[in-house]
């Protein structure tokens, strides 16, 4: 008799939860879903924003597959993709550590890391450009000539500094998510790890790495497919500029869409964008296993 009264209150408790996620799901359906559904029905039509749509079949698509922009906005949003984690990924895993210590001062240095996060995308570009001018920027004003370079005109430069902007305004916000997940591990594990006489190469190597596991997969995640988004940045920045040079596939979609009034085809290119980014995040979930929600202290 006490079973079933216990079975009884935990299907009370339990029936009701799932109506929690109602708002949730009807807000992701109709502002994700739909979105989507209609960019991908848009996608077969002919459309420049202003006159009556028309049905066209896969001309979007064949116009978009067989563009020698499209294959050059791809590769341009791999390099950014590949480069920007390459710099982000170990300096605010580094931070991350180093600012999750209960030290005063790594307090002090915390809040001044993370300044950049509070300003918006096209803030920091501005801010960017009007330092790297090479006529009024901070080379000529320090007379430094190093500094006093065309960095924005320059293709060969020009990939480097948009990926060292994304790199100084994006860190912090990784570092901050390191730094949680560092506080999360016991400080017995390090206590235990000193008396066997390891030290803080050792610790790092063997309990903090390990241990962030979950919480690296996340923050790549982040990266990953915050590389597919990085349009406002860039498009303040650079344009797409010099040329084609760091004309990504956001602001390649925008221009299709928006400047040569293509909407089918600037559809077609939102949809890959999608298939891209689920792709990679599937993918990155992968490596952490079969249930990437474990705790992060398994083995402990």
């Amino acid at each position: 008799m006490a079973l079933t009264t216990t079975a009884s209150r935990r299907a009370r408790e339990k029936g009701p939860s799932g109506w929690l996620a109602v708002p949730a799901l009807v807000f992701f359906l109709v502002f994700a879903i739909l979105p989507l559904i209609g960019v991908l029905a848009l996608s077969f039509t002919r459309w420049d924003g202003l006159s009556e749509i028309t049905f066209d079949g896969v001309s979007s698509w064949t116009r978009v597959l067989t563009d020698e922009l499209t294959l050059n906005a791809l590769w341009v949003t791999a390099k950014i993709m590949l480069f920007s984690f390459i710099v982000q990924a170990p300096i605010s895993l580094l931070l991350g550590v180093f600012t999750a210590g209960v030290q005063k001062y790594r307090a002090a240095l915390a809040v001044l890391y993370f300044v950049p996060l509070l300003l918006s995308s096209a803030a920091v570009a501005i801010a960017y450009k009007a330092l790297l001018d090479p006529n009024f920027g901070v080379g000529p004003g320090f007379g430094i000539p190093a500094l006093a370079q065309d960095w924005l005109g320059n293709s060969d430069l020009v990939l480097f500094v948009v990926v060292f902007v994304i790199a100084w305004q994006f860190v912090p916000f990784h570092t901050l998510i390191y730094q949680g997940g560092v506080r999360q591990i016991p400080v017995s594990f390090y206590e235990a790890a000193q008396i066997d006489g390891a030290g803080r190469v050792k610790q790092f190597l063997h309990i903090t790495l390990p241990q962030l596991k979950y919480t690296i997969i996340t923050s790549s995640t982040l990266m990953v497919l915050g590389s597919l988004a990085y349009f406002d940045l860039v498009f303040v920045l650079t344009a797409g500029g010099p040329g084609y040079s760091t004309r990504l596939l956001p602001l390649h979609m925008y221009l299709t869409g928006f400047k040569a009034n293509d909407m089918g085809a600037a559809s077609a290119l939102g949809v890959i964008l999608v298939v891209i980014g689920l792709a990679l995040a599937l993918l990155l979930q992968r490596l952490g296993g079969k249930n990437a929600n474990a705790s992060q202290l398994e083995g402990a």
